[in-house]
């Protein structure tokens, strides 16, 4: 397995879709490091030569954040957020949808699994 950003990248796959696994690189991303490092991008990883695997490599790390780098800046972003008390850090700190969804309904991936109230699901007070 090729060794990039601190990441093994799959030897089976084409470089077009194996860089992606690095947290960071997406498919435009990935296109545009192998047009500019002049490598074909169906071609598969274990085809590769270790000359162009490091271009790869110095490609990435001098032009883009990624991996862990930019995981602690999304990070420090939110706690920036939450820290000034702005509406999207208060949205993040109650676990809410941050970007004006509704929630009414559904958000149920960042709210997690329903949680049951007493007295909910009847009126209560009703003469039988």
């Amino acid at each position: 397995m090729a060794r990039i950003a601190g990441v093994d990248i799959p030897r089976e796959k084409q470089v077009l879709f194996s860089i992606q696994y690095i947290h960071g690189i997406g498919p435009a991303i990935s296109r545009k490091i192998l047009t500019n490092c002049k490598i074909d991008p169906a071609k598969k990883v274990k085809d590769l030569t270790e000359e162009e695997v490091s271009h790869i490599r110095e490609r990435i790390d001098k032009e883009y954040t990624v991996e862990g780098e930019l995981r602690k800046e999304i990070n420090m972003n939110v706690k920036r957020l939450i820290e000034i008390g702005s509406r999207r850090g208060i949205r993040h700190k109650r676990s809410l949808p941050v970007r004006g969804q509704r929630t009414r309904t559904n958000a149920r991936t960042k709210r997690g699994a329903k949680k049951t109230v007493a007295g909910r699901g009847q009126k209560r007070m009703t003469k039988k």
